[in-house]
């Protein structure tokens, strides 16, 4: 993996960005926002997805969150208001002058993804991959189960339910003072009123063993123009596969 370039979010903090194929007018950007406790390579660049949007024409463009990957992980809590990777989001497409260009999002990725657009952002067309209607409504919820994972990190055994997450967390060098910062502090619940406002053309790009985050129907119909599309695999393991890129790279081609 190429060395990333790096950009100061709003309040200093250090975000790495990666990019993969053709830029300076030459590919299309496409931003890609990955999942909790994952980051650019994992999600984008180790399976090749990147790389098939390349050699589709794109530029594949990703951020590695505060907290993730080579980003800097600070475990104040001042540096995480609320909606902060929401901001980080919007720095990212302002220094890097995005103007025309798409937005994709797995699983943490996709709900800031969504509420980057209720906030104002306005890429061509939106992909939410690993995402259901709850996962936006029950964020919460969603999160106490990693929090609780973090504050009895050392107890969890294998067989533990949460044994999967602390084996993710602990692979990827997750700071685990700055991760539930992120979690208690930095995420906010979405009103699904506000979807209406999501008017780009949008898939809803989910495993066909995933419900992890809710119903992907459900979400695709409060969005006004969106439909939902299937790939093999469960939340985890529909990164592995081709399927992803493939899919993300034919709705993006498509008319």
């Amino acid at each position: 993996m190429a060395e990333p370039e790096f950009i100061s979010a709003s309040d200093g903090t250090r975000m790495a960005i990666h990019r993969i194929g053709p830029k300076g007018g030459g590919g299309r950007p496409v931003l890609l926002l990955h999942g909790l406790f994952s980051d650019a390579n994992v999600n984008w660049i180790k399976y090749g997805h990147a790389a098939y949007l390349a050699e589709q024409g794109f530029e594949a463009i990703m951020p590695d969150w505060r907290v993730h990957g080579q980003s800097d992980s600070p475990t104040d809590a001042a540096a995480f208001p609320a909606g902060v990777l929401v901001k980080d989001t919007f720095a990212v497409v302002e220094k890097l002058g995005l103007t025309d260009y798409d937005l994709v999002g797995f699983s943490l990725g996709s709900r800031t993804a969504i509420s980057a657009v209720i906030a104002g952002l306005t890429p061509r067309k939106l992909i939410v991959t690993g995402m259901g209607l709850e996962g936006l409504t029950n964020w919460q919820k969603r999160t106490a189960f990693f929090i609780d994972m973090i504050d009895h990190f050392d107890e969890i055994k294998h067989g533990d339910p949460r044994f999967i997450a602390k084996s993710f967390m602990k692979t990827q060098g997750i700071d685990p003072v700055a991760a539930r910062q992120l979690l208690v502090n930095g995420v906010d619940n979405i009103d699904v009123a506000d979807l209406a406002k999501i008017t780009m053309p949008t898939l809803v790009l989910i495993g066909d063993k995933d419900r992890d985050n809710g119903s992907p129907e459900r979400l695709a119909e409060a969005i006004p123009d969106a439909q939902v599309r299937t790939i093999p695999g469960t939340h985890m393991s529909c990164v592995l596969g081709d399927p992803l890129g493939v899919e993300i790279a034919r709705f993006l081609l498509e008319d």
